[in-house]
């Protein structure tokens, strides 16, 4: 279950018309915060999103259906099914017995999944997937939102 917090996040994203993706990214940030702190881990980054991808699906987020030739027929089956829970009202509580074997089976996948090194990774793979033309597009819009701001992208503090 998401925290409080991220739902009124991914809520007030969705208030201020940002994209689906950017919604559900709140869920993936609150999923990597959560293996950092030892709650669970993941057995890879990619694992990690999916889960935070899930989580968002299911709190009601409009995320688009993974496309076909990308993922398994599997995934995008659950992909369907946290989809159409979201869309339902009802809430149904997981049982505690369900509850802790998921929870017992994801701490022992480890931590490193969620550490900067490995995000990055799967960022860079991810954006070598796109083409030349949106990765360039990307970059500009990032040196615009950069001079809006006036940070020049890291969060660092000055010595």
């Amino acid at each position: 279950m998401p925290d409080r917090e991220t739902i009124e996040r991914a809520q007030e994203d969705a208030r201020e018309g940002k994209s689906p993706n950017t919604q559900a990214g709140e869920f993936v940030r609150e999923e990597m915060h959560h293996i950092r702190e030892g709650k669970h881990g993941a057995a890879s980054t990619k694992q990690a999103i999916a889960i935070g991808l899930s989580k968002a699906r299911r709190a009601g987020v409009e995320l688009q259906q993974p496309s076909e030739g990308k993922v398994s027929k599997k995934t995008r089956k659950q992909a369907a099914r946290d989809t159409a829970k979201g869309r339902s009202g009802s809430k149904s509580k997981t049982s505690a017995a369900r509850s802790r074997a998921t929870s017992a089976a994801l701490k022992k996948d480890g931590r490193g999944a969620a550490s900067h090194a490995s995000l990055s990774r799967q960022a860079r793979s991810s954006a070598k997937k796109r083409g030349a033309v949106a990765r360039h597009r990307a970059a500009v819009n990032a040196a615009a939102t950069r001079s809006k701001t006036g940070s020049s992208g890291g969060s660092r503090k000055a010595a």
